[in-house]
């Protein structure tokens, strides 16, 4: 599995603690933001195209509070990005909303919370079925 991982500014020392640990995952990760100066609507604007694009399968975007991630990634039609700070919310938004790109605040969650609800997304699948209904919807909004 391909995953797409940004940052602004205030998550890069996250974002890089999360690259090393998926890599020792073996997960092939792409940083999208690999500098460390970047604003939330930079990174999640690259990370978001690289989805869309077919550049990866999943996308991380980490900052401060992890709300500007994701109003920002939700800009962008057939995205649907939630914000995430437990592991249940990870795994549920993939599972039932088929989010394809979380949000993680720096300033919310530590190092080894982030990678616990990381893993909790990326093992999780989407459910299909009855749950497709508010993906359609969703999807005609924008």
């Amino acid at each position: 599995m391909k995953i797409l991982i940004g940052s602004d500014k205030n998550g890069f020392e996250l974002k890089e603690c999360l690259k090393e640990y998926l890599k020792e995952k073996d997960y092939e990760v792409i940083d999208k933001t690999p500098e460390d100066n970047l604003d939330f609507v930079d990174s999640a604007e690259r990370v978001c195209r690289g989805i869309l694009g077919g550049e990866g399968d999943r996308g991380i975007l980490i900052d401060e509070y992890g709300a500007g991630s994701f109003m920002s990634a939700n800009k962008f039609k057939n995205i649907i990005c939630a914000e995430v700070s437990d592991e249940h919310s990870a795994k549920m938004t993939r599972n039932h909303n088929n989010t394809s790109i979380i949000a993680i605040g720096s300033g919310i969650v530590g190092k080894t919370l982030a990678k616990n609800i990381v893993n909790a997304y990326l093992e999780s699948e989407y459910a299909g079925g009855r749950h497709q209904i508010r993906i359609d919807m969703l999807n005609k909004m924008l």
